[in-house]
C-alpha cells in the first residue's frame, strides 16, 4: 500500500463516499492520522454551500469525481474499494445498495474491507429510512434534553455533540478497532454501523449511572454539571462577556471565592437552599469588573476559570497558541490535527480537495485506469459539462445524519 509518510495510519487507504457532517469530519480525521482518504464525489457537488477551498474537513484528502449513476460509476468504486482498507458512506439505509455499492458488493471484492456507515437513527429500526439532523438525534437520546437552563428551553449545541462527538467519532473507533479485526491472522473485513442516536446515547453512560443512583435529577440545571450548582457555569461580566466557573471540588472552590473576593461574604458551598444566594453574590461580583481583567485575577491559578471566547479569539489565547492547537494552513486558521503522537505525528499536507482535482493522480497511485474512462452521456441531459467531460446535477442521495 502506499503510504503517505505522516501519521500512524501511513498506508491505510481510505475511500470515502462523499457527503457533508458527520462523514466527511470523520474521513478528515484519517487523512490527519497518515491515511491516504480518497474521496469519491458526485457531479452536483455535496451541498454544504460553501466554496470547497474552504471545506477543512476535506483537508488531507484526494478527489475523484465519479457520476454513480453512470453505467461505469459503480465499477469505478468497487475497483477503488477492492484496493482500499477502508470505505466511509453516509447515505440512507438501502442507498448504497441500490447504487450497486453496498456491503456485500465491495466485501465480494475485497473480503478484509472495512465497511463503515455513518447514519443518524442507524440501519434498522422505525426511524432508519427518515431523514434527520443532529438536533433530533440528540433530542431523542436525552442529551438535549440536559442542556440549558431550567427556566428556558434546552440549547443546542451546534451539531457538536451529536454528528461529531456520537456520530463521527464513533465511526472512527469502530473503523479503527474493525481495521485492527481485518488485518490479523484469520481476520477480515466487516460492516461499521455507526448511528448518531447509538453514540449521542453511550456518551451519556456516567449520567445513566448517577441517575439510577440518585445523584442526577431528570431536569434542566439542577444537578453539579449542568448549571444547577452556582460553582459551575458562566457568568457575564462588565462589558457582556462571560467567564466560565467549574470549581467543583472544595480546594478549588475555595480558591475561586478567595480570588473573586467574596469568600467572607457568602454562605456555605455545601449548603444548597442558599445556591441562589450564593448564585446572586457571584454573578454581581463578576459584574464589576470585564472579561479581560478577570481573565488576568485567574490566571494560572487553581480556581478553574476561564474566558469565554468566540471561534475567531481562540487561536490567540496564550495556552493553545503555545501548544499550536490551532495552525495556519493556506491561507485558513483551523484546528491542527489531534491528538498527538511522539513517534509518528500526523500534519496537515494537503488543503481542502477540489471535487475531481486528483483523479488522474488517484488513478495512477491506486492503479485504477477506470477512473479516467469517462463516457458522453446521451444528448439532451441540459446539464453543464465539467471538465472531465462527466456532468453536473445528477443528484445526490440525501445523506443521514448530515450536518445542522
Amino acid at each position: 500500500m502506499a503510504g503517505t509518510g505522516n501519521g500512524p495510519l501511513s498506508g491505510v487507504r481510505v475511500v470515502e463516499l462523499a457527503g457533508i457532517g458527520p462523514g466527511p469530519f470523520a474521513a478528515m480525521l484519517l487523512a490527519d492520522l497518515g491515511a491516504d482518504v480518497v474521496r469519491v464525489d458526485r457531479p452536483g457537488g455535496s451541498g454544504l454551500g460553501i466554496d470547497p477551498a474552504y471545506d477543512i474537513t476535506n483537508r488531507n484528502k484526494r478527489s475523484v469525481l465519479v457520476d454513480l449513476k453512470s453505467a461505469e460509476g459503480p465499477g469505478q468504486v468497487l475497483d477503488l474499494a477492492e484496493r482500499a482498507d477502508v470505505l466511509i458512506e453516509g447515505y440512507r439505509p438501502g442507498v448504497a445498495e441500490r447504487l450497486g455499492i453496498g456491503p456485500d458488493a465491495c466485501l465480494e471484492r475485497n473480503p478484509r474491507l472495512v465497511y463503515g456507515r455513518m447514519t443518524g437513527w442507524g440501519q434498522q429500526g422505525p426511524l432508519a429510512a427518515t431523514a434527520g439532523h443532529d438536533i433530533g438525534y440528540i433530542a431523542v437520546t436525552g442529551a438535549l434534553g440536559m442542556t440549558g437552563p431550567p427556566d428556558g428551553p434546552p440549547a443546542a449545541p451546534a451539531n457538536l455533540l451529536g454528528d461529531y462527538a456520537g456520530g463521527s467519532l464513533y465511526l472512527v473507533v469502530g473503523v479503527l478497532a474493525a481495521l485492527r479485526h481485518a488485518q490479523t491472522e484469520g481476520g477480515r473485513g466487516q460492516v461499521v454501523d455507526a448511528a448518531i442516536v447509538d453514540g449521542t446515547a453511550h456518551l451519556t453512560a456516567m449520567i445513566h449511572g448517577m441517575l439510577a443512583a440518585g445523584g442526577w435529577q431528570d431536569r434542566r440545571g439542577a444537578n453539579l454539571l449542568d448549571g444547577g450548582a452556582p460553582f459551575y457555569g458562566t457568568y457575564e461580566t462588565a462589558d457582556g462577556r462571560h467567564m466560565a466557573v467549574g470549581a467543583l471540588e472544595p480546594r478549588f472552590y475555595a480558591e475561586f471565592v478567595r480570588l473573586l473576593g467574596i469568600e467572607d461574604d457568602v454562605p456555605a458551598r455545601d449548603d444548597i437552599g442558599a445556591w441562589e444566594e450564593l448564585r446572586a453574590a457571584i454573578a454581581a461580583r463578576f459584574k464589576t469588573r470585564t472579561r479581560q481583567e478577570w481573565t488576568a485575577v485567574f490566571e494560572a491559578s487553581d480556581a478553574c476559570v476561564a474566558p469565554v471566547l468566540s471561534l475567531r479569539e481562540a487561536p490567540g489565547h496564550p495556552h493553545l497558541a503555545a501548544r499550536g492547537t490551532f495552525t495556519g494552513h493556506g491561507g485558513i486558521t483551523q484546528p491542527a490535527p489531534a491528538p498527538r503522537f511522539s513517534a509518528t505525528p500526523g500534519a496537515i499536507r494537503r488543503p481542502p480537495a477540489r471535487p475531481g482535482a486528483d483523479t488522474v493522480e488517484v488513478a495512477r497511485d491506486w492503479g485504477v485506469p477506470a477512473l479516467t474512462d469517462r463516457r458522453e452521456p446521451a444528448t439532451g441531459t441540459g446539464r453543464p459539462a465539467w471538465p472531465d467531460g462527466t456532468r453536473a446535477g445528477d443528484g445526490r442521495a440525501r445523506p443521514e445524519g448530515g450536518a445542522g
